[in-house]
C-alpha cells in the first residue's frame, strides 16, 4: 500500500450499495464467508478503505463507484471534503456552474445540496464499510475460522477504527449529529438512532484514546496507513475545536496532544513546496497522507481536480505536471491581502499575470489571482507518472499545523510554554523567508494558519472557531454579494442529506434548514 492501493476483484460487487444508511451491511451471506474465510483477504479490504479516501470506487477514472446514482468524479471523499471545507471560505472560489457547486461561495446551499450531501453519503460510507471489517476481525470471529492472528489482523482493526473515527470527526465538524452506529449494532433494516455532537465527541475521545496503544510508534507503519501519530492529531484538532464542539474549552489537551506529534521524530522539510509535489511521499513533515498515483488511483477527484482546476489562463499547465488545465478554482483579494505585510513570504503561491485582483465576474477565471501550490511535478524537475491523473499525495495532517495548534492553544491559556509556541511559529515564518514576530496574538494566528494551511482543507473549521466565519470578516461574494455579507449562525454547520432525513424517521434536521 506504499503509494498504490489496489483493490482486489474479489470485493469488488460486494462494496456497492445505495444511498447513506449506515445499516448497509457492505458484505452479505456467501460474499461475506467467501472473503473473510481467507486471511490473504484482510490487507485487501483494509486497502479499500483507505482508498475509500481517494478514490469513488473499484474501477479507474471512478467507475464501477460505491455509492451508486452519484456521479464517480463527484463522489470522492477527498474532493467533496475539500470543497466544502475551501469554497465556503476567503481561501477558495469556483468559476464553474455545475449543480450545487455556486451554493457553497454564495452561502445558499440546501439540504438538497449536491455536495454536501455526497460528502454526508461518503464520510458514513467510510464508517459502515469500516463497521463490517471490525465485526468480521474481531477474535471471536477469527477463532470460529480457525484463523490465528500474529498480531497483524489485529493492526489491520485498529486501522479499522481509525479510519471509521477519522469519518465521524469529518461528520462531527461538518455536520454536528448524525446518525450514529457501531460494530455493536444489529446488521439489516433498522433506523440509526441521531447521536448529539458532544456525545459523538466524547464517544471519538474514547475511542481516540484507546488507540495510541494499538497502532504503531509514529513512522513505524507503511506510508499512508495510521499511526500514533495521526491518533494525536485527530485529538489535537478534536480538542482545539471543542469548544465549538460541546460547549467546554479543552486547550491544555490541545496543546498536550500537539506537544505529542512535535516530539514524535517528524521534521520541517526545507522547502514549503516539497510538501504539495507528486513526490511529497519523501517528506519528513507529512503525518497522515491519502496516497495517490496516477495510474494505480486513476481518479477526477483528489489532487486530479486541484491542480488541475488551478490552472488557466496565461498559466502553462506543463509547468505543473499536467495535460491541460481547468479554469476553476482562484483566491480572493482578502486573503491575497494576508501576505501584504511581508513581501518575502514565500508562501505566497500566486499567479497574477494576466488575474485580476478583485472578482468582478465569479465565472471569468482571470477574475482573481490563481494559485500555484499544488503540483504534479517533482522536487528535481519531472513529472508525476501520468499527466491527467496526479501522483502528488493530499496531506490531512502535516507537521506545521502541529506546531500551530500547540501555539494557539497556548496563547488561549491552554498549558504549555509560550516562548515555544513563539519558537515554533517563527521557524515556520523562517523557512518562508517571511520575518520573524516577537509576540503572538489570536488575530495573528488566524492570519498565520492561513498563510501556511490554505488550499489544504482547514479553513472553514478555523474560521468557525475563531468566530469569523458567519460574522465578524467578510470576502469577496461571501453570502453572494461582492462585498461580501454576513451569514445566517446557523450556517455553521451543514444540513444532513433531505434524502436521510426523508428516509429516517429518527434524524432531525439541523437549525435552518
Amino acid at each position: 500500500m506504499n503509494k498504490i492501493l489496489k483493490i482486489a476483484g474479489i470485493i469488488a460487487a460486494a462494496l456497492s450499495f445505495t444511498a447513506c444508511d449506515l445499516d448497509t451491511k457492505p458484505f452479505v451471506g456467501e460474499v461475506s464467508d467467501l472473503v473473510y474465510e481467507d486471511p490473504a483477504n484482510y490487507k485487501k479490504v483494509l486497502a479499500k478503505m483507505y482508498a475509500g479516501l481517494a478514490v469513488s470506487g473499484i474501477e479507474p477514472q471512478d467507475g464501477n463507484v460505491d455509492l451508486k446514482g452519484i456521479d464517480g468524479g463527484s463522489q470522492s471523499y477527498l474532493r467533496a471534503y475539500w470543497y466544502l471545507q475551501q469554497f465556503t471560505t476567503d481561501e477558495s472560489i469556483v468559476g464553474w456552474g455545475d449543480p450545487g457547486l455556486p451554493d457553497l461561495h454564495a452561502a445558499t446551499w440546501t439540504a438538497s445540496n449536491q455536495w454536501t450531501s455526497n460528502f454526508y453519503s461518503r464520510a458514513l460510507y467510510q464508517v459502515t464499510v469500516a463497521n463490517e471489517f471490525i465485526r468480521e476481525t474481531s477474535p471471536e470471529k477469527l477463532a470460529s475460522r480457525d484463523i490465528a492472528d500474529n498480531g497483524e489482523i489485529a493492526l489491520y482493526r485498529a486501522e479499522a477504527k481509525f479510519l471509521r473515527a477519522l469519518a465521524y470527526y469529518h461528520a462531527l465538524d461538518m455536520f454536528g449529529s448524525v446518525p450514529f452506529v457501531t460494530e455493536d449494532d444489529p446488521v439489516g433494516a433498522f433506523l440509526p438512532e441521531q447521536i448529539s455532537r458532544a456525545d459523538l465527541f466524547t464517544y471519538l475521545e474514547t475511542e481516540l484514546k484507546a488507540l495510541e496503544t494499538e497502532l504503531p510508534a509514529p513512522r513505524a507503519n507503511e506510508y499512508g496507513r495510521a499511526d500514533q501519530g495521526a491518533v494525536w492529531m485527530t485529538l489535537a484538532k478534536m480538542y482545539l475545536n471543542a469548544e465549538v464542539y460541546t460547549g467546554t474549552a479543552r486547550y491544555n489537551e490541545a496543546a498536550e496532544y500537539a506537544k505529542k506529534v512535535i516530539d514524535a521524530g517528524y521534521s520541517l522539510t526545507s522547502n514549503y513546496q516539497d510538501n504539495f509535489m507528486a513526490d511529497n511521499n519523501t517528506s519528513p513533515e507529512l503525518i497522515f497522507t491519502i496516497n495517490y498515483d496516477g495510474n494505480q488511483t486513476a481518479t477526477w477527484g483528489g489532487t486530479t481536480t486541484i491542480i488541475h482546476a488551478q490552472v488557466g489562463g496565461t498559466m502553462n499547465p506543463a509547468d505543473f505536471g499536467i495535460d491541460g488545465g481547468w479554469s476553476g478554482f482562484r483566491t480572493t483579494p482578502q486573503f491575497v491581502a494576508l501576505f501584504d505585510g511581508d513581501a518575502n513570504d514565500g508562501r505566497a503561491l500566486f499567479h497574477s499575470d494576466g488575474q485580476s485582483l478583485e472578482i468582478d465576474e465569479i465565472g471569468t477565471f482571470d477574475n482573481g489571482y490563481a494559485v500555484t501550490k499544488w503540483t504534479n511535478k517533482t522536487k528535481d524537475g519531472g513529472t508525476g507518472k501520468n499527466l491527467t491523473h496526479t501522483d502528488t499525495d493530499f496531506g490531512v495532517y502535516r507537521l506545521a499545523d502541529a506546531y500551530l495548534m500547540y501555539a494557539e492553544a497556548v496563547t488561549r491559556g491552554g498549558n504549555g510554554n509560550a516562548a515555544l509556541a513563539l519558537d515554533l511559529v517563527n521557524q515556520l515564518r523562517e523557512r518562508a523567508g517571511a520575518a520573524p514576530v516577537s509576540s503572538l496574538s489570536l488575530d495573528f494566528l488566524l492570519d498565520e494558519r492561513g498563510r501556511e494551511l490554505f488550499w489544504e482543507a482547514h479553513r472553514r473549521t478555523d474560521l468557525i472557531r475563531f468566530g469569523k466565519f458567519a460574522a465578524g470578516y467578510n470576502w469577496a461574494w461571501k453570502g453572494n454579494v461582492k462585498e461580501g455579507r454576513d451569514l445566517e449562525s446557523f450556517r455553521t454547520v451543514f444540513p444532513i442529506a433531505s434524502s436521510d432525513i426523508v428516509a429516517n424517521t429518527n434524524l432531525t434536521q439541523n437549525t435552518g434548514y
